[in-house]
């Protein structure tokens, strides 16, 4: 636990609060103001608190405020994920794992997905959650808006439908199998309290003796770029450069499946984006 540097926190809140227009966070601007920002009775309202705590607080003299009280107040003025931090460290209470992955893909990478026509693109959160995907990862790889959110998890489909597994060569499905799990295992030490991690894992102990095996032996890895080939069921199989760029920020990874210019692979790529998605949905 740390030292809370009480007069650096008063500072803090008050200048953020002042930052913060009524119209920001839903509440009338009411009549006329002595000071920009909010009132330190609407921070108050918003966190949940009394007014004479936070009062204290904005004045250097109030106790040490819990987890919970800190969440509250970056809520309440709107603190981005670094200003929460800093909060936290001026509090004394050292900001805490995130409680589980981030499901928010940032509006710069959708739209980078979309003006990616030509090449397979999607993101997955750290424990393989398929999170977005253009057109032609799609084609690629079956059209997962097809199936409902709790099933597009790139794991737990390839362990329990043989239409995806069927995408790997036998190479691909040792391979993808060991690091997959391993992946997997390395989130959950960093999720440890998210229901939906555990739930993910406790389902596929359930129902894949592979899983189980490979569960049980205990690796540990992070994803990284590497080359796959894909057995598509219409242009054939597909040598592609899979490269994996990781968003620190939210945990999330952008993945790209390229073929190298004048390569069968490229032209199968070409043909896949005329051929489309049309009646290539996961089964």
């Amino acid at each position: 636990m740390e030292h809370v540097d009480r007069a650096e926190l008063a500072a803090f809140l008050r200048r953020w609060r002042e930052r913060v227009q009524p119209s920001d966070v839903g509440l009338p601007a009411g009549g006329r103001r002595r000071t920009p920002g909010l009132r330190r009775q609407e921070v108050a309202q918003l966190a949940g608190m009394s007014v004479e705590y936070y009062i204290r607080l904005e004045q250097g003299r109030g106790p040490r405020p819990s987890r919970q009280m800190i969440g509250a107040i970056s809520r309440a003025l709107r603190l981005s994920d670094d200003e929460r931090a800093h909060l936290h460290h001026l509090a004394g209470e050292p900001p805490g794992p995130p409680p589980g992955p981030d499901r928010e893909v940032r509006p710069g990478v959708l739209h980078l997905l979309d003006r990616l026509d030509d090449t397979p693109a999607i993101v997955c959160s750290a424990v393989r959650d398929l999170l977005a995907w253009n057109a032609m990862a799609a084609a690629l790889l079956g059209d997962y808006s097809a199936l409902p959110p709790v099933e597009r998890n790139l794991i737990w489909r390839f362990f329990t439908d043989p239409a995806t597994r069927a995408r790997h060569d036998p190479a691909g499905v040792e391979q993808f199998g060991r690091s997959a799990v391993a992946d997997l295992r390395t989130a959950t030490a960093r999720y440890p309290s998210d229901p939906g991690v555990r739930g993910l894992v406790d389902r596929l102990l359930a129902v894949s003796a592979e899983f189980r095996e490979l569960w049980a032996r205990q690796d540990v890895s992070v994803s990284r770029s590497n080359r796959k080939r894909i057995l598509h069921p219409v242009v054939g199989p597909l040598d592609l450069d899979c490269e994996a760029l990781h968003d620190p920020r939210r945990d999330q990874w952008i993945i790209l499946y390229t073929a190298a210019p004048g390569t069968p692979s490229h032209e199968a790529l070409r043909l896949l984006k005329v051929v489309g998605s049309q009646d290539l949905a996961v089964r």
